[in-house]
């Protein structure tokens, strides 16, 4: 298959354009090269078209097409509102036009990024109300180290859950909020259009090639450039905050195995967890790093910020059974390989 891959610079596309070509396909790339994403000045591809999807006519780049794969997209934590604008003209004006061109150009299949962040909190287990979602955090308990959330209607204790695809969208920053409306925007596409959209939710990507320094570092490249400084990595709140870590090139391999799959989809929008399903702690994951690379061990600070996610863990056995995508890097191994791997902006 021809595919058109966006954000195709970025650090999750270029594995995706590996894999792909290793399994037959030709990608055509496209990229903007934002500075928010790759820095400035930032060295280009020869064979990545440049072009910006919320400016830039794109009739021309579909041509021939036979699936997009749309990773293009403004990350980070978007935690500021003055952040709002520019999620918005990026990824929600970007991912319409580009939906837009894709209808002029009669192409009906679609797999999207999208990110585990579209659940905020998570769902948990309540011993007296069962499933409910989590309080909002009170300054009072932060405050006093209780970082657990309570649950919203007896007040007391719960504890976190695996969550399905089925789970209702509680974003939290203007970045997820995006991603829904990413979402949103497709799945009105497919209903016009009679199309077919897989909307991939990743969880924390990592690997080689991941950014450092730019608003695509996740923790764990802060954790890596700490101790690169010779610093113990600063964990907030306790530590126990769970997380699920998953390779970069498992999250290629399932872009590929959608793309090769999306048409015999029905229409419409199907989401699919990408994860590992061996979920750690930030704790743990700051341990493996500093000791793969023979640093200070981590200094859990007790600091906090309350918009923070606590626990978020999703099952990725949908993935499992109707893609046949199961992550193979544990992250014990993937994260302690992290402490080497060569990152951007190094």
């Amino acid at each position: 298959m021809r595919i058109l891959l966006t954000g195709a610079a970025g650090f999750i596309a270029t594995h995706i354009a590996d894999v792909a070509r290793e399994r037959g396909h030709a990608v055509v790339g496209v990229d903007a090269y934002l500075p928010q994403a790759h820095g400035e000045g930032a060295a280009r591809d020869a064979a990545i078209r440049v072009a910006d999807l919320t400016t830039s006519g794109l009739d021309e780049l579909l041509e021939g097409i036979d699936v997009v794969c749309h990773q293009a997209a403004m990350v980070g934590n978007g935690v500021d509102a003055q952040d709002m604008p520019g999620y918005a003209s990026h990824n929600d004006v970007g991912t319409a036009r580009l939906l837009a061109a894709m209808s002029r150009a009669g192409l009906r299949d679609l797999v999207m990024a999208s990110s585990m962040v579209v659940y905020g909190d998570g769902r948990y287990t309540c011993p007296t109300d069962g499933d409910v979602p989590p309080a909002v955090r009170r300054d009072a308990d932060l405050a006093a180290g209780r970082f657990d959330p309570r649950c919203p209607v007896c007040d007391g204790d719960i504890t976190w859950r695996r969550i399905d695809e089925q789970t209702p969208f509680r974003p939290r920053t203007s970045y997820a909020a995006s991603k829904v409306a990413q979402e949103h925007y497709a799945e009105a596409w497919c209903i016009l259009e009679h199309s077919r959209t897989i909307a991939l939710r990743y969880h924390n990507v990592y690997g080689p090639g991941m950014p450092a320094d730019t608003p695509y570092a996740g923790v764990a490249a802060i954790f890596r450039s700490a101790l690169e400084r010779g610093e113990a990595p600063a964990v907030f709140e306790d530590g126990a905050q769970m997380r699920d870590f998953v390779h970069v090139r498992d999250v290629a391999l399932a872009n590929v195995l959608s793309i090769e799959q999306v048409a015999s989809h029905p229409e419409g929008v199907t989401p699919y967890n990408v994860s590992s399903g061996h979920p750690i702690t930030i704790g743990e994951m700051a341990a493996i790093l500093a000791g793969a690379r023979g640093g200070a061990e981590p200094r859990v600070t007790g600091d906090y910020r309350g918009f923070d996610v606590r626990h978020i863990v999703a099952s990725g056995q949908k993935a499992v059974d109707a893609l046949g995508f199961r992550a193979e890097v544990l992250p014990q191994d993937g994260l302690a390989r992290l402490a080497s791997d060569p990152l951007r902006g190094r």
